[in-house]
Order: C-alpha cells, then sequence, then structure tokens
C-alpha cells in the first residue's frame, strides 16, 4: 500500500538550515509526481514545491530562491532542502503525492493529491 513518511524537521535559528525528507513506499515515481505542503497554525495550508516525474521543479514565490527540492527515484525518497530560513517559514510541512506523468507538479489544487504524509514541524525562531 502507498503511503508516504516525513522526517527532518526540527527546531532552528532563522538564517540557519533543515532538510526534510520524505519516503514515498510503494509508489511508481515514473506515474506519480510530488509536492510539499505547509500549514502554519491558523492558515491554511498552502503548496510550497513540486517536482515532475520528469525533474521539473516549481516554487511559490514565498520560498523561491531558498528552498530546493530533490527525488531518488531508486530510494523511492524526496528530499526538500530549506536555506535562509524565516520565522514565517515556521509550519507543519506535508509530502503528498498526485497521480500525474510529466515535466511540472502543480501544486495549486491540494485535492488533486490522493495520500499524504503524517507531516514533520519546523519552526524557526528569530
Amino acid at each position: 500500500q502507498e503511503h508516504l513518511v516525513e522526517s527532518g524537521g526540527g527546531s532552528v535559528q532563522a538564517g540557519g538550515s533543515l532538510r526534510l525528507s520524505c519516503v514515498a513506499t510503494g509508489y511508481d515515481f515514473n506515474a506519480y509526481c510530488f509536492a510539499w505542503f505547509r500549514q502554519a497554525p491558523g492558515k491554511e495550508r498552502e503548496g510550497v514545491v513540486g517536482v515532475g516525474t520528469f525533474g521539473g521543479t516549481t516554487h511559490s514565490d514565498s520560498v523561491k530562491g531558498r528552498f530546493i527540492i530533490s527525488k531518488d527515484n531508486d530510494v523511492n525518497t524526496l528530499w526538500l532542502q530549506m536555506n535562509s530560513l524565516k520565522p514565517e517559514d515556521t509550519a507543519m510541512y506535508y509530502c503528498a503525492a498526485r497521480q500525474m506523468r510529466g515535466w511540472l507538479c502543480p501544486f495549486g489544487d491540494e485535492k488533486l493529491f490522493g495520500v499524504w504524509g503524517q507531516g514533520t514541524q519546523v519552526t524557526v525562531f528569530a
């Protein structure tokens, strides 16, 4: 059965870095694209970055130039490298899968992502 497990969250000072991991068990990386979402307290969940089956990436404006998504099909894992972290990056971070083959993985409509991980908390303090 397909499932996603995130790890790597924690507390970090502003300006620091964290690397999140998501192990995607049971997925064909040639048929599913993946994205990272986040939800801050009192706010709606938002898409952050996505990676398509052919490796193209998209980013929200709030993280462009700071967050990098990558994946390794051979080990069914994707990562989110977060640099230059800001207090406003504080949130629960989730990885999610969407059955879509293509260069990019649009994440504007989260209802298109059928399976979600349990999330990992990221806290950035000033």
